[in-house]
């Protein structure tokens, strides 16, 4: 199997070259990328730091607060009943099948509400994750 990762027009030729070459059949998918590591670090350091924070009283743990700011943006959330009336528990959300910019709107979506309740940021570039991201390849 071949992949590409657009990032210049040298390889976006070497990409149409290999199109031009396929057989008949064949299959050729052109997709975004999917969220990046660093996103996802960054997101877990925002949802604990909203877990310690409990706006609005709410004692939730890191993963509850992942799934209802996933389904305050759209996303399909399921909740099932837990095992010996435990209560319902969160599943159905997996932020590892965002896309780049989803994954972005949910790290925005994080701050906006952090900061309408007063949560203390820990980490230290503000919306610089993708910068962080660059520096670290």
């Amino acid at each position: 199997m071949t992949s590409f990762r657009i990032i210049n027009e040298h390889v976006r030729a070497n990409a149409l070259r290999a199109v031009q070459g396929a057989n008949l059949g064949d299959v050729v998918t052109i997709k975004e990328p999917k969220r990046s590591d660093v996103q996802n670090a960054k997101m877990w350091c925002m949802l604990n730091d909203l877990a310690r924070a409990k706006p609005e009283g709410r004692q939730w743990a890191p993963e509850t607060w992942k799934a209802a700011l996933m389904h305050f943006l759209g996303h399909q959330v399921m909740f099932c009943e837990g095992l010996a009336g435990t209560g319902p528990f969160p599943m159905g959300f997996r932020t590892s099948h965002l896309k780049v910019g989803e994954m972005a709107d949910l790290i925005t979506c994080i701050y906006q509400y952090g900061d309408e309740h007063g949560v203390v940021w820990s980490e230290t570039e503000r919306g610089g994750f993708m910068d962080l991201e660059a520096r670290t390849k």
